[in-house]
């Protein structure tokens, strides 16, 4: 997409952010009985889950006061508008991402681990096996109240094979939502597609037409592919029949948004046109995948949204702020000034990005009254802390969003353990978005301070 055509397409949605509850969306007229993916309120809950790469300069990251009106560090300074929306939270561990004994490979497992919480099988075949994400428990508990059950977005091509890290298949580096333990979510890294996938191709009746077209056709093909895989099944060994299931259940995902779309019919007409495709600016691309998020929330066509924004180790230099070395080769900075100033400017522009994100969900209003960033839960890091020693603590995390009121956003919150489990946060995010899970990974309660 070029400048103008995306200032055209954000244009279109400054205009529709400012319409009442959402209705030209198709988003529910009316307030809900209080539930899973609910509020007090009954409106919509959403979870957003933005992984960040490389970690963080510590040094310009972490805030000294923890008492009452704390200073933003350098860092966090982009994020100065949005300081009562938000909770930087200090003193969180990835545990599952430490080496223990497995050796290098430090960017694959701070990727696998990041949602999941569990340690990744360090194999670079096709046995690969970590945990089912926080994102896609969310989305178990309230797929059948929208479209599409979660949505996973990138803005890389997604390796499935391959040796990426250290010997661990490049599918732990390239994903972060996994839907079971050995199935990950692509991320899909094309907003025209994302955007395809949400509203459908083309405008109007035609566009009408075409999603009734695809409906049918995917229809038969699964009517076809299920009969024929049921006959197969009893012929095969263990082995095949686990690839088969895992293949069957992703053509069951399909199965059932069709079934949404026969629930819930047409998708609303986001009243903007769709992106041309992949922007050359990283900036745009990434901007483009936060309008894509917007608007997947606004016309709640799904509440569980994850973005993996680069992958971990990825070395991508950032020419239109000044960087032209690779991102991964500057965090390892090993305690040079120059090198961190870079980490700096590189930390402050994804903090950037980030703001731009919850202004555009603050600036709408949902169906009870509250802003989309008020009834959201948006949690934003990095599975490493600081990237030159490859640390999975002192994770740089920030909760965005009251949650419909069950969060307490406004603070810095500096952790009595600084070795607090990643995983607690996970487990009482996924307890506000319903759910009943006595543990999740290493967390045996949710963690209450936020």
């Amino acid at each position: 997409m070029n400048p103008i055509e995306r200032r055209k397409f954000l244009r279109g949605l400054g205009a529709v952010v400012a319409l009442p509850a959402l209705e030209c969306f198709g988003a529910p007229k009316a307030l809900a009985e209080p539930g899973p993916g609910r509020t007090a309120s009954g409106a919509p809950l959403r979870a957003a889950f933005i992984y960040k790469p490389n970690g963080v300069n510590l040094s310009d990251w972490e805030i000294q006061d923890a008492n009452g009106e704390y200073a933003m560090s350098p860092i966090l300074q982009g994020l100065s508008d949005l300081r009562q929306d938000i909770q930087i939270i200090k003193g969180l561990e990835q545990k599952a991402g430490w080496s223990m004994g497995d050796g290098g490979g430090d960017h694959a497992r701070a990727n696998a681990t990041f949602l999941t919480g569990v340690r990744a099988y360090k194999t670079a075949g096709a046995d690969i096996k970590v945990g089912v994400s926080v994102d896609q428990l969310m989305a178990q508990l309230v797929a059948d109240q929208t479209r599409f059950a979660s949505l996973e977005l990138g803005t890389e091509s997604v390796r499935r094979s391959g040796v990426c890290d250290s010997g661990y298949s490049c599918a732990y580096q390239f994903n972060v939502s996994w839907r079971s333990e050995t199935q990950p979510m692509a991320p899909e890294a094309n907003p025209r597609q994302v955007f395809e996938r949400l509203f459908g191709v083309g405008q109007g009746e035609q566009r009408k037409a075409n999603l009734e077209r695809a409906r049918i056709r995917q229809r038969s093909l699964l009517d076809f592919v299920l009969t024929d895989a049921k006959k197969m099944h009893a012929e095969l060994g263990r082995n095949d029949q686990q690839k088969l299931d895992e293949y069957l259940t992703g053509i069951r995902e399909i199965e059932r948004r069709i079934q949404n779309l026969e629930k819930f019919g047409l998708p609303p007409d986001p009243g903007v046109p769709a992106p041309k495709g992949v922007p050359e600016s990283y900036e745009e691309h990434l901007q483009v995948m936060f309008d894509m998020m917007y608007l997947a929330f606004v016309t709640d066509s799904t509440r569980v949204i994850s973005f993996l924004q680069s992958h971990d180790g990825n070395n991508r230099t950032m020419p239109s702020i000044g960087i032209t070395q690779g991102h991964h080769t500057i965090s390892h900075h090993q305690g040079k000034p120059e090198e961190l100033a870079k980490l700096t400017k590189i930390d402050q522009f994804y903090i950037r990005q980030f703001a731009y994100f919850l202004k555009k969900l603050k600036g709408a209003r949902d169906v009870d009254g509250r802003t989309l960033l008020e009834n959201s839960m948006i949690l934003w890091g990095s599975g490493l802390g600081d990237p030159d020693r490859h640390q999975h603590d002192r994770l740089p995390i920030i909760v965005a969003g009251n949650g419909g009121g069950r969060l307490h956003p406004g603070r810095h919150v500096v952790l009595t353990d600084q070795k607090t489990p990643l995983n607690r946060l996970h487990l009482r995010l996924l307890r506000e978005m319903g759910g009943r899970e006595e543990a999740f990974a290493d967390a045996v309660q949710p963690l209450g301070e936020v």
